[in-house]
């Protein structure tokens, strides 16, 4: 399923969520016919996301809304400025409203985060990933925001990479034998579609060195002295990652080592919503 089509089922299931049999409030209140216009206004500094989100959201409640954006996203964002305008039936404002707050202030929370975590890497070739660690039903957004706020995406879920964790290592009998049945699976049934392995000691990338037939390494819980040791044993043959007991304190230890990805839940998990308000202004 593409991102669009993804996103029209989230703004569809969102909507029919809040609005029940009726947006009893507006309906009670407000011509059906009436026009307005509301502007979002930030109240808190970070990173902006979820104006482009905005936009559609709007746009399937009603199409011919004028919208009209003042600051993108990925862009700073400072206490007291507009991030847009929209012009449209008073009605597809209100019932709007809280999706679009909801989902802005949390995008926007992630992408502040991010950029923290990004901002950190600078000088190093190591990238920052983002994990499945996400809200049910929000994962599309969570990870766009990611990426707005300069991170990259991991596998978005169980479908478009295999990942050996220490449970499937563990229920299948060793790493070995995991690794040749998944790699076997790939070349009967899903052709092309890439393995990583997580190891939890240097006796398990020696393991998986001599087997082969994987694309990436997560090396978990590492200390970033071991991360060292264990490129060493890996000698590029393979992409790396580290994963686990990494945050904005030691993150740098860990990609002076040289590892190609840090994957970090907290990006997500630990993100908080920053403030921003929908108010509406009078029409001239």
């Amino acid at each position: 399923m593409n991102y669009e089509k993804q996103l029209n089922e989230l703004i569809e299931n969102a909507l029919a969520e809040d609005i029940g049999d009726g947006d009893h409030s507006t309906l009670s209140s407000i011509d059906a016919t009436a026009a307005g216009k509301a502007v979002l206004k930030i109240k808190e500094d970070g990173i902006l996301a979820g104006v482009t989100v905005a936009e559609k959201i709007f746009r399937y409640m009603q199409p011919d809304v004028i919208f009209s954006g003042f600051k993108k996203d990925g862009e700073q964002m400072k206490y007291g400025e507009v991030a847009f305008e929209v012009q449209a039936r008073i009605h597809t404002i209100l019932q709007c409203e809280r999706l679009v707050l909801n989902t802005m202030q949390r995008m926007s929370g992630i992408a502040t985060l991010t950029k923290v975590y990004t901002d950190k890497l600078k000088g190093y070739k190591t990238k920052l990933l983002d994990t499945r660690k996400t809200t049910p039903n929000f994962r599309l957004l969570e990870k766009e925001a990611v990426k707005i706020g300069g991170g990259e995406n991991h596998r978005f879920g169980l479908y478009d990479m295999i990942m050996l964790k220490d449970n499937h290592i563990d229920y299948c009998g060793g790493i070995e034998k995991a690794i040749d049945k998944a790699y076997a699976y790939v070349q009967t049934k899903k052709n092309g579609l890439k393995i990583e392995v997580e190891t939890r000691s240097i006796e398990d990338v020696k393991k998986v060195m001599s087997v082969g037939k994987i694309d990436r390494i997560m090396l978990d819980n590492f200390k970033p002295e071991q991360i060292a040791e264990a490129l060493k044993i890996i000698g590029g043959r393979y992409e790396t990652e580290a994963s686990g007991g990494i945050n904005l304190n030691n993150i740098e230890a860990y990609a002076a080592t040289g590892v190609d990805y840090i994957s970090s839940g907290a990006v997500i998990h630990q993100a908080r919503s920053l403030d921003l308000s929908l108010k509406a202004v009078p029409l001239k």
